[in-house]
């Protein structure tokens, strides 16, 4: 396999192909004159470059599985090699050199960002970099200011153990971070003297920044190096991040009968169609690039994830999307033009009534409470430490656990998270939060220990 890469790398066969049209400016007087197509030169140039052949012809004995990952991917059918992803300018802060290009004038980086995947794919970036993925998702983990710091807090002085004394940004302090929430989220990359990732910074989630400033890994849904269009598409994509407690995404979808068929029928689909031609009938049901980025029907291809999603169901008080989150109301439309290719207009008006007024319905629950809150904050009768305050500990569980949960199984026909992960326990947890609004309000004091299992409702 070696000497074939390697004599292919070295032995560059061009083709060329030229068309030349010119088009008839007559007309018959019945269709109106033909286009005029001018003359145009395709050129395609087939195998490798010298430096690329030297990579191939190394890694392939030194990691056989990348190699057998990319040679059965579209990068190696289209000629693009490691050296064309990986390669960077010396001036690059990024910029190192493996053993094999060491006293060459050669410099390449293990990480490679959305920008290096823009050369080819400029339109894919730029709707990926305006989306939830992109700088929204880092920040959930690194911005102080967002939630007056309180995520940042809940990974380094609750998670991370500062508060026994653990110092903070130690290996240990971040342990919690770097194993999870970055998994999804992203980090910022630190470097050492080489240029080369350093505390587990690296590999890292979907919203990562890189030392050069740019920002993305398409490989976290297009995993590397085989970067399968066809894994893209299937759910189990998505599945990494989008499940758990406070997402039960991919949970919910199984429960749904899109989910069913997939389940039942999917290794019979067509998952390898074009983009854009990818369409029901490919498909017996969606999956969740089809309802969220597919072009499908009269929609075209996107890589903005918020594009077709009308309201917040994440934060706090779910709100129609605006600003950086999206245009709600263009979402609501969009995604209805996904439903119309399979289903009635009455079946898909009922289907998004039952997720408005589910929104509607949490948005009473932490209405209440919140204005609960205000009073006791009011009155001193809440802890500085939320999380050894029961009130403020049951409020979070609301928001962040079985509200959501209750929203997105509406949202996605998951009745069981809708109903008994969700609304179920949406109740309960409120009553417990009254009673002990009550009891402070009544006796002016907090109680002595919060009543609230550590675990919070499952």
């Amino acid at each position: 396999m070696n000497k074939l890469f390697l004599r292919v790398g070295l032995v560059a066969v061009a083709v060329l192909l030229v068309w030349g049209g010119t088009a008839a400016a007559e007309s018959d007087g019945k269709d109106g004159p033909m286009p005029n197509l001018a003359p145009r030169k395709i050129e395609i140039k087939r195998g490798f470059t010298q430096e690329a052949a030297k990579c191939i012809k190394c890694h392939a004995e030194k990691t056989p599985g990348i190699m057998e990952d990319w040679k059965l991917g579209k990068m190696a059918h289209a000629g693009v090699s490691c050296y064309d992803c990986h390669s960077v300018k010396e001036s690059s802060p990024m910029a190192s050199q493996c053993s094999g290009l060491k006293g060459t004038d050669k410099f390449i980086s293990p990480m490679v960002s959305s920008k290096t995947c823009s050369r080819c794919h400029p339109a894919e970036v730029k709707e990926f970099l305006k989306s939830g993925h992109a700088d929204l998702s880092r920040k959930a983990v690194y911005d102080e200011s967002k939630a007056g710091g309180k995520l940042v807090a809940l990974q380094l002085v609750h998670e991370g153990a500062g508060f026994l004394g653990v110092e903070k940004g130690s290996a240990v302090n971040e342990a919690s971070r770097k194993s999870g929430c970055i998994m999804c989220h992203g980090s910022e990359v630190e470097l050492g003297p080489d240029n080369k990732p350093i505390n587990s910074s690296w590999p890292a989630g979907v919203g990562t920044k890189y030392p050069d400033g740019s920002v993305g890994t398409c490989t976290v849904c297009h995993t590397r190096h085989k970067f399968s269009l066809a894994e893209a598409r299937k759910p189990e994509a998505c599945a990494s991040c989008h499940l758990g407690p406070d997402h039960p995404d991919i949970e919910i979808y199984h429960e749904s009968k899109h989910g069913q068929r997939y389940l039942a029928e999917g290794e019979d689909w067509e998952w390898d169609s074009a983009p854009g031609a990818w369409q029901p009938g490919d498909y017996k049901t969606p999956t969740c690039a089809a309802c969220h980025m597919s072009g499908t029907g009269e929609l075209e291809n996107t890589h903005n994830v918020n594009d077709r999603l009308k309201w917040d169901l994440m934060h706090k008080r779910s709100e129609i999307r605006s600003g950086a989150r999206g245009d709600g109301e263009k979402g609501e439309k969009l995604m209805k033009k996904v439903c119309v290719n399979c289903h009635s207009t009455s079946h898909i008006d009922n289907t998004r009534a039952t997720l408005d007024n589910a929104v509607a319905l949490y948005n009473v629950y932490w209405d209440g409470a919140v204005e609960m809150k205000k009073e006791l904050a009011d009155k001193g009768l809440l802890k500085e430490d939320s999380w050894r305050d029961g009130y403020q500990e049951l409020m979070y569980y609301l928001w962040h656990h079985t509200g959501r949960r209750a929203k997105q199984g509406s949202a996605m026909n998951g009745p069981d998270y809708a109903h008994w992960h969700g609304f179920f326990q949406v109740f309960q947890v409120y009553k417990d939060m009254q009673d002990i609004y009550e009891y402070r309000i009544e006796n002016n004091k907090i109680e002595d220990l919060s009543p609230v299992m550590s675990t919070g409702p499952l």
